[in-house]
């Protein structure tokens, strides 16, 4: 069945000497794999426009559970601002890789997130708190989402002092014991990013010193409750540092 879809390509796998295979997100079938042939070759008409962080619109062979096999590429962005920083190309390589284990876990519709950030992320919006946002977004689907409501302990709903990425959330005065107390901005920030909705984002400024307590916060929240493993977050870390 010959099918146009909208989608991205995370990632990539060699095929033999001049072909490979390509893994998209895609809009309308979520992630499907599909087969380059001859898309390493130096003459193909296929080789720039199935480069992994390719936005587009893609004509397949369509199959289901199966291999499917490109015909054609309309290319929508291929996010040359984001390719030119090492700070941003760094950041979707994390993202397409957790992305792609998410989707994994969950097998639910992440595409109009997941593009929503890329773009907001070539259009030069702080990569760290979209990707923040973002890590947020897929806890829900994970089963594990966060109660940023009232004290995880307790459930009560005021006198909240801090919050907790080992007990899961807020915790109140009454409850709390040593845990290490956060500004409430940064609960505030917390509460906005889970909630907020990523298309109605046009700009974003967070003082630095509230946006390293929150990605901290985030990557032990997922250390703890996920069990997810992303290699690419060890190189965040170290630009981070």
């Amino acid at each position: 069945m010959l099918l146009e879809v909208e989608g991205f390509i995370l990632n990539e796998l060699p095929y033999g000497e001049s072909s490979k295979i390509i893994n998209v997100l895609t809009k309308e079938k979520g992630l499907i794999g599909i087969m380059c042939k001859g898309a390493k070759s130096m003459k193909s008409m296929l080789r720039a426009s199935t480069q992994v962080f390719t936005y587009g619109i893609f004509s397949i062979h369509f199959k289901e559970d199966k291999l499917s096999t490109l015909v054609n590429v309309d290319v929508l962005n291929s996010f040359n601002n984001i390719r030119s920083d090492l700070t941003k190309i760094s950041y979707l390589t994390y993202i397409s890789e957790l992305t792609n284990q998410v989707y994994k876990q969950t097998d639910q519709s992440l595409f109009e997130m997941f593009i929503s950030i890329v773009l907001k992320m070539e259009d030069n919006l702080d990569p760290m708190i979209l990707t923040n946002i973002l890590e947020l977004k897929y806890l829900p689907l994970l089963g594990v989402g966060l109660n940023l409501d009232s004290c995880i302990k307790c459930g009560n709903k005021t006198n909240i002092v801090t919050v907790d990425a080992s007990y899961g959330g807020l915790i109140c005065k009454d409850c709390y014991q040593n845990e290490i107390i956060v500004d409430k901005k940064v609960i505030q920030l917390l509460r906005m990013y889970y909630y907020v909705d990523i298309k109605s984002i046009s700009s974003i400024s967070v003082k630095d010193e509230y946006k390293h307590v929150i990605n901290h916060f985030i990557s032990d929240y997922y250390d703890a409750f996920t069990g997810l493993y992303v290699y690419s977050k060890k190189f965040l870390e170290q630009l981070e540092a």
